[in-house]
């Protein structure tokens, strides 16, 4: 069995829950991306950008890729401290991709150019928006194929909601993550930021104490507030 076709079985798994994260929900705000990795790499040299919003969930789900596919794992700017032989003909994740520099960018995606290579950087803009001052980067960069997510839609906010409060054995009164959802910035960071809040609160967590929550706390509100919607 090749190595590319042991991949792409190992991608027909379902999508596990990460230790210590999250479970991730697959939604229509996700669910081209997942499609998007559940089949790649299919053959060696390929690169391919995750890119969206920051809180949407892309490092996270590139995280489930790297894992079922052996990759390893680079971080920006400290991708230049890899060393290459270790690199050549494997997977490999590069997230926070724009901060790597031009020199190590090149590098890598000459390197996925190799049997068993493949590069999967992450960012929030598309690496066609990246300013480089190397032309032969600038044209691998604008060839790459760039998958992108949206914001965390109300099925993916939730089931961050319900695992944060769960981390913390909080069990909200009824309706208060719906409440939720329906007011903070559309975010993992968001989410984690308000139950933060609220578990210090040592109360238990209802609708009413969400409201003065959020109330004194305007950074997490969404925009959708700004345009009209009352908590």
């Amino acid at each position: 069995m090749s190595v590319h076709r042991s991949l792409r079985d190992q991608m027909r798994l379902p999508l596990v829950r990460e230790a210590g994260a999250a479970p991730f929900v697959r939604s229509p705000a996700n669910g081209f991306a997942v499609e998007a990795l559940a089949g790649w790499p299919d053959q060696a040299g390929q690169v391919m950008a995750l890119c969206g919003p920051a809180g949407c969930g892309k490092s996270h789900l590139a995280a489930i890729w790297a894992e079922r596919v052996g990759a390893i794992p680079l971080n920006g700017a400290e991708a230049a401290q890899a060393d290459p032989l270790e690199l050549e003909g494997r997977p490999v994740l590069l997230d926070i991709a724009r901060d790597a520099d031009d020199e190590t960018l090149f590098h890598l995606i000459n390197l996925s150019q190799q049997d068993g290579g493949a590069l999967l950087m992450v960012s929030r803009p598309s690496p066609r928006h990246w300013r480089v001052a190397v032309p032969d980067l600038r044209s691998r960069l604008d060839a790459v194929r760039v998958v992108a997510m949206d914001a965390p839609d109300d099925a993916v906010l939730s089931a961050i909601l319900a695992a944060r409060f769960a981390e913390r054995s909080i069990t909200p009164g009824e309706g208060v993550i719906d409440y939720l959802v329906r007011r903070i910035d559309r975010s993992a960071a968001a989410a984690a930021g308000v139950v933060e809040r609220l578990d210090a609160e040592h109360r238990p967590v209802t609708r009413s104490l969400a409201r003065q929550v959020l109330d004194a706390g305007d950074d997490l509100f969404d925009d959708a507030r700004g345009s009209g919607l009352q908590p």
